[in-house]
């Protein structure tokens, strides 16, 4: 029995760890936001790369919100913001960018789009049942 207690109790505390670290990881992005902001009112400019970081942090709150609500991390999630964060580079270092590096960004691009809808045709195709969890 104490070793069932355990496990439950561990178990317990494992999870409380995670939602802190949770909402350690929201308040840190709205933060990061805050400061993208007051950015682009000092510059009074809002360019192309300040909305796609914008974006990549509105999809880190996103993903926050999801793991909070399931308990599940979506997989797709963290896909999504590294094709903005590589868009996001290509936008920032376009001109310092050689031939080859800006293909092979590209490429990681298409690889991980790719990867999305594989993801997406498993998820259709081959669903998870009711007792498998996850």
């Amino acid at each position: 029995m104490n070793n069932l207690n355990f496990k439950k109790n561990g178990h317990k505390t494992i999870i409380i760890i995670e939602d802190i670290g949770l909402v350690i990881i929201a308040i840190a992005t709205v933060i990061a936001m805050g400061f993208e902001i007051l950015h682009m009112i000092s510059l009074r400019t809002v360019a192309l790369a300040d909305l796609l970081l914008l974006f990549i942090y509105l999809e880190v709150l996103a993903m926050v919100a999801i793991y909070l609500d399931s308990g599940k991390l979506p997989v797709r999630m963290p896909l999504y913001i590294a094709m903005v964060a590589l868009a996001r580079y290509l936008v920032l270092d376009m001109k310092n960018l050689d031939n080859w590096r800006m293909l092979g960004v590209a490429g990681a691009m298409l690889t991980i789009a790719i990867a999305v809808l594989v993801i997406r045709y498993g998820h259709t195709r081959y669903p998870y049942s009711e007792k498998h969890d996850g």
